[in-house]
């Protein structure tokens, strides 16, 4: 029965979005499948990791370049700033968005955090916060002016968050204000301190402004009384509750696309933007003592490290992709995300971040805290899963040589004989890639670039992320 839906899912969605009001989400841009460690081929209706971002196509990320430093995003009728310049703090961020002229406009505002997330693009790697080996920016570049962290200015290489108007409700890092932000650099939703913590100066972001639209990131939601309910806004039904229980992701995968509720069987595990849309940020669980979602939807409660009542974090089916592969899967806290940091747990990212987890493993042998700030992991996480809007289902992608569907072999993104390589980067349909579309660090180009034609093709595709040495080799 599954397989039938599937089929007949391009014309439901049709007719899902043609009521859908002014909030169209965009899809993440994810191309590739992976299973709990590295990529796949496609796997199919049935197997294991049926079911993940790559396989349903949804609006695909358009821009037109305005030429007067405005970009128009064809898919959510908003107009942005192209270059975000120089760092500032939330302060002179806001006081700039009432001087600001770009375009001859005088109506641009700093957008939510809804608005700026429509902008993330998951074909983005997460750098290796050391060396940067591996990085590609999770923003499109050919569009939007982006800068990794400066060292000679004292960040770090994944220091580029910029700023929205966003302001969480609870606090961070025990009493801090916090602004929502996004990372495009590593792909993140935080919540970072808007003031000067102590002995420190405030911290600078970068920020382009937006204007149009007024209506982006405002849910209309309504219960359907046989516990689902849609989002009139975005085209979206969703599971009124959620899984009940955690499940790590090859589990949620298989939960989704074997459910069958309220009459229905096509449901599937969102993707990393269509569950942040349902994200309400006026909610936390320290300020209203409920998840940050509308109360029309029920949530699970948990304990978290901290042994506190909490809400929690929730699968996508969205992988995010790092230097090493694709072992962590994109979550939404709706609860606290909490931290480990100065030997206790804190709530240091707000509930409504974006973060990553480990697909699979023994929580109990996970290390007490990941990054900087000792984020928590969680194997075993909630589900609540969608169905509707736009998400055509693809039944073929770039293929990795050698490989089955679901198959684990240790294969790295660029291995030798990826034949998805010129698949994945090709935008003009030439059967090679050019420097402008190579997703790497542009100066290991030349030297990919064998015969020197200016392009490269399967046989110079690199043999792993340019300028890392695959361990073990």
């Amino acid at each position: 029965m599954k397989q039938v839906i599937i089929k007949g899912l391009a014309m439901a969605a049709c007719l899902a979005s043609a009521g859908a009001g002014e909030y169209p989400i965009v899809d993440t841009g994810q191309l590739r499948c992976f299973d709990d460690r590295m990529e796949i081929d496609y796997p199919e209706v049935g197997r294991p990791f049926f079911g993940q971002d790559a396989q349903y196509n949804g609006n695909q990320p358009s821009y037109r370049d305005n030429g007067d430093g405005t970009i128009t995003d064809l898919v959510t009728g908003l107009m942005w700033q192209a270059d975000p310049g120089a760092k500032r703090t939330c302060a002179e961020i806001v006081a700039d968005v009432a001087a600001c002229r770009t375009g001859g406009y005088a109506d641009w505002r700093l957008p939510t955090i809804k608005e700026l997330y429509s902008l993330i693009n998951f074909t983005g790697i997460d750098p290796d916060p050391n060396s940067g080996v591996g990085a590609t920016p999770f923003i499109d570049a050919k569009f939007f002016r982006f800068q990794y962290g400066r060292e000679e200015e004292g960040d770090r290489i994944i220091d580029s968050q910029w700023a929205t108007s966003t302001i969480y409700t609870g606090k961070v890092m025990h009493g801090a204000r916090a602004m929502f932000g996004v990372n495009f650099a590593d792909g993140r939703i935080k919540g970072y301190p808007v003031d000067a913590m102590p002995g420190r100066e405030a911290k600078t972001f970068y920020a382009i402004h937006v204007r149009g639209n007024p209506d982006y990131g405002r849910n209309d939601l309504v219960d359907n009384g046989d516990g689902t309910v849609t989002d009139r806004a975005t085209g979206l039904t969703w599971m009124q509750a959620d899984g009940g229980k955690g499940m790590d992701w090859e589990e949620a995968l298989a939960y989704a696309e074997g459910m069958e509720f309220a009459g229905l069987d096509d449901w599937r595990l969102p993707n990393a933007k269509e569950l942040q849309s349902i994200v309400d940020y006026t909610r936390s669980p320290d300020t209203t003592e409920s998840p940050a979602i509308d109360p029309v939807f029920k949530c699970t409660p948990i304990v978290n490290e901290d042994g506190q009542k909490d809400y929690g974090h929730y699968w996508t089916s969205t992988t995010h992709v790092d230097p090493r592969g694709g072992s962590r899967a994109v979550y939404i806290a709706f609860g606290r995300a909490l931290g480990f940091m100065h030997n206790e747990w804190m709530d240091v990212h707000g509930a409504g971040a974006q973060r990553s987890d480990q697909k699979s493993g023994d929580e109990a042998r996970l290390p007490q805290g990941h990054g900087p700030q000792g984020d928590a992991q969680r194997i075993d996480n909630q589900v609540r899963l969608v169905r509707g809007g736009v998400a055509d289902p693809a039944s073929s992608g770039p293929k990795v040589a050698g490989r089955n569907s679901g198959s684990r072999n240790d294969i790295r993104p660029g291995d030798p004989g990826m034949a998805g390589f010129v698949a994945r980067l090709d935008q003009d349909g030439d059967g090679k890639v050019s420097k402008r579309e190579f997703d790497g660090p542009a100066d290991q180009f030349p030297g990919l670039d064998r015969n020197g034609d200016g392009y490269l093709d399967e046989t110079e595709a690199p043999p792993f992320p340019p300028g890392q040495h695959p361990p073990g080799r």
